[in-house]
């Protein structure tokens, strides 16, 4: 039996009202889920970049790609999973930073290469940008109780090396 493995699917597809509602209901459609979604337009204003990550076995993944393909709006589809590939997430959290946690608060962002972007009086928001498990990781270091919000942009990835994604 094939494990679920996780995949990241770049899409490029047209710029155009509904295109993203199309894809998403394609997976819900077929029960598939969506862990990540982050879409954008591309330096060509009519065409969007959209990157998924779900997970599933290599079959599921071929159907989910196929399934893609016969979308009229979207121009091309690469599991980036295939080959090696830069993923980067970018995560906003506002934390708790009274006393003597303000200097920890600072120090771990500063471990994690992060960037204090507000500050008040009993908090910071801190940006981090790295892969999923960067991310993850500074989670796992703060204590919990300081955590007041959290955003994630989910992954965005790109090839490595001179392979693109281009119409």
């Amino acid at each position: 039996m094939e494990r679920a493995m996780k995949h990241t699917i770049s899409i490029l597809l047209e710029n155009e009202a509904g295109a993203l509602s199309r894809v998403v209901g394609l997976f819900s459609a077929r029960g598939y889920n969506i862990e990540t979604l982050t879409v954008a337009p591309t330096e060509d204003p009519t065409l969007s970049r959209m990157t998924i990550v779900t997970s599933g076995s290599d079959d599921v993944i071929e159907q989910i790609t196929k399934h893609l393909n016969r979308l009229i709006e979207v121009v091309k589809v690469v599991d980036l999973s295939e080959a090696p590939f830069i993923e980067r997430e970018l995560m906003l959290i506002k934390v708790r930073a009274v006393g003597k946690d303000r200097e920890e608060m600072k120090r771990l962002a500063d471990i994690f290469r992060g960037r204090v972007i507000d500050v008040t009086e009993k908090t910071y928001t801190i940006e981090l940008t790295g892969d999923r498990t960067k991310i993850d990781a500074f989670i796992e270091a703060i204590d919990h109780a300081a955590i007041l919000e959290t955003v994630r942009t989910g992954g965005s990835g790109i090839a490595r090396g001179e392979r693109v994604l281009k119409a």
